[in-house]
């Protein structure tokens, strides 16, 4: 596969575009006007999957009017609010062709960006992602986005996992690899590695959010991070063993302390206040391992019951 030279723009590739939509109604239409000239580079084989993740504006009718209008825009309609990855899950396995691109339906990514992103792959690896050059949110929400990148490098394993983004391009036959998970806990990210580690994250611009707000607020970028560490990884129970590991340490030596003052000085130890505070600490660290080790057990509670990622109620186009 050829590029030409600086344009970035292919001889011959087949490309799927997957963009989850959340109450993006007032954005897909403008999406999809930028993104059609771009993929133009690399027709006849070229759709664009659009994602509804049951929005609560008219998303679902701008899907159909796209779908109509565009004859390479394909819609699917999910049940309910399944989460960006799995509704991404969902697009990812409807992808007909040989290089799948994801990116969100809030023009933060910049579709002129795509073919950057799809040249970077030829050099002898499997996902790139377009790392932001600059942050474009509040404090607060970069903070949590770092907290979420923390815990996702702890489930992959691989050095650019600090560098992910939801804009990222792949070769579709690393799917192949999480084509049996059914599982309802979904990271796009983690699961890549299940197929790959030729990982690769390059500078691209992003713009800041236009129309409407965010849908990742703080609250959702803290579950997912929480979602990263407990659904992907054995890290917590790890920190959970340690913890009692060293809360037992402690307390065998203060019981050692205890005899060997009552041996040597013929007296008990005073300060109640002392002991109860101890008490209560191996307590909080007794109950934040059975927390942890709660919050496996519901999630293989669930996967035994095969709850699945998404289920869709209408796919056109």
């Amino acid at each position: 596969m050829n590029f030409v030279g600086g344009s970035g723009e292919s001889a011959c590739q087949s490309v799927s575009v997957v963009v989850p939509v959340f109450n993006g109604a007032g954005s897909i239409a403008i999406l999809l006007e930028r993104l059609m000239p771009i993929l133009d580079a690399y027709r006849p084989e070229v759709e664009v999957i659009l994602v509804n993740d049951a929005s609560t504006d008219n998303s679902s009718e701008v899907i159909s009017r796209l779908v109509t209008a565009y004859p390479d825009v394909r819609g699917i309609d999910l049940m309910r609010n399944y989460g960006q990855h799995n509704a991404l899950l969902c697009g990812i396995r409807a992808a007909q062709f040989d290089i799948i691109v994801t990116l969100d339906d809030d023009l933060e990514h910049p579709p002129e960006e795509i073919p950057r992103l799809i040249a970077a792959l030829e050099e002898g690896v499997d996902v790139v992602y377009g790392r932001p050059i600059r942050e474009q949110h509040g404090l607060f929400r970069n903070l949590a986005s770092r907290v979420t990148k923390l815990a996702l490098a702890t489930s992959m394993g691989v050095d650019v996992a600090k560098e992910v983004s939801a804009f990222r391009v792949f070769r579709t036959q690393v799917r192949d690899s999480f084509a049996q998970y059914h599982g309802p806990f979904v990271s796009i990210d983690v699961l890549l590695t299940w197929g790959t580690t030729r990982f690769s994250a390059i500078k691209v611009q992003h713009d800041a959010r236009s129309i409407g707000e965010s849908n990742y607020t703080l609250r959702r970028l803290l579950t997912h991070a929480l979602n990263m560490a407990t659904g992907f990884s054995v890290i917590p129970l790890q920190v959970a063993s340690i913890l009692g590991l060293v809360s037992a340490v402690f307390g065998m030596i203060l019981l050692l302390y205890v005899v060997g003052r009552y041996v040597v000085l013929g007296g008990t130890v005073p300060g109640f206040p002392f002991l109860a505070s101890i008490i209560s600490l191996f307590a909080g660290v007794q109950l934040i391992a059975l927390g942890v080790i709660g919050e496996y057990l519901a999630r293989m509670h669930f996967r035994l019951m095969d709850r699945p990622a998404y289920v869709a109620r209408q796919d056109s186009g």
